[in-house]
């Protein structure tokens, strides 16, 4: 890819990032990390808010959880439960699921009844990832932990 049009896609990449809430100086926890991840969008988050990411082992406040789940990960709810421990006030979970017709594919309404069940909502997906369906989720406003 010419340099050009690769900082070209960088660049909209750190933009929808940001869209998705990503921003400089957070603290990200990842959950779930495997070989098969998008890493391009693991050092595109890690860009944008200036740090690696903490592993699942991070036990301080997290302004943002990367989730990767796949259909054979187990319960989507436990996983998105887990994701919310260390999950500070106004924090979001982005859940990262292989996208339709990849290996691993969840269903859009599982991963809506999923969300609502761990006490969150879908607040949008982003097309950051080729490979990854990347949705955000939030606890809702009114609710308080």
């Amino acid at each position: 890819m010419d340099t050009s049009v690769q900082g070209q896609a960088e660049a909209a990449q750190g933009t929808m990032l940001t869209k998705v809430g990503f921003v400089a100086g957070q603290i990200v926890q990842e959950f779930a990390w495997d070989d098969d991840v998008d890493e391009d969008l693991r050092l595109a988050i890690e860009g944008v808010v200036g740090s690696p990411l903490e592993d699942e082992s991070y036990h301080d406040g997290a302004d943002a959880v990367l989730v990767w789940f796949r259909a054979d990960d187990g319960d989507l709810v436990d996983t998105l439960v887990d994701a919310l421990t260390n999950l500070v006030d106004r924090g979001f979970v982005v859940l990262c699921t292989p996208r339709t017709g990849r290996a691993g594919h969840v269903e859009p309404s599982d991963i809506e009844d999923a969300a609502v069940t761990a006490g969150l909502h879908p607040a949008g997906v982003a097309n950051v990832s080729r490979t990854w369906t990347v949705a955000r989720l939030v606890a809702p406003r009114s609710a308080r932990r």
